[in-house]
């Protein structure tokens, strides 16, 4: 009964161990934490891209991956896509920028 219990245990371990390690995070993929980190930064500069009246009429679209937001879409001009850049890194939260935008 002794073996039987000590396996069992280790079993449990086992899983402890590699459910713990799921949830950290790697260079191609994020922790639960980061997830939700960065659906937070985007949430924030999709927000802040709305509430200016420059922006909020064009189709931008924000992707956050480990604080390195992107954007993608198409804008009217360079100044326009220059202002997208400049409100995303006043978000909280944001490491980088890549700014896709294409000038139409």
């Amino acid at each position: 009964m002794s073996q039987l219990n000590l396996l069992l245990r280790l079993l449990i371990s086992l899983m402890l161990v590699f459910s713990i390690a799921g949830c950290a995070g790697g260079k191609t993929y994020e922790s639960t934490g980061e997830y939700l980190d960065d659906s937070a930064i985007t949430t924030k500069v999709k927000t802040s891209i709305l509430g200016d009246s420059k922006l909020k009429v064009f189709q931008i679209s924000v992707k956050t991956f480990k604080g390195v937001v992107q954007l993608s879409g198409f804008v009217n001009s360079n100044e326009v896509a220059t202002r997208a850049t400049e409100i995303t890194r006043t978000v909280k939260g944001v490491k980088m920028v890549n700014n896709s935008l294409i000038v139409k």
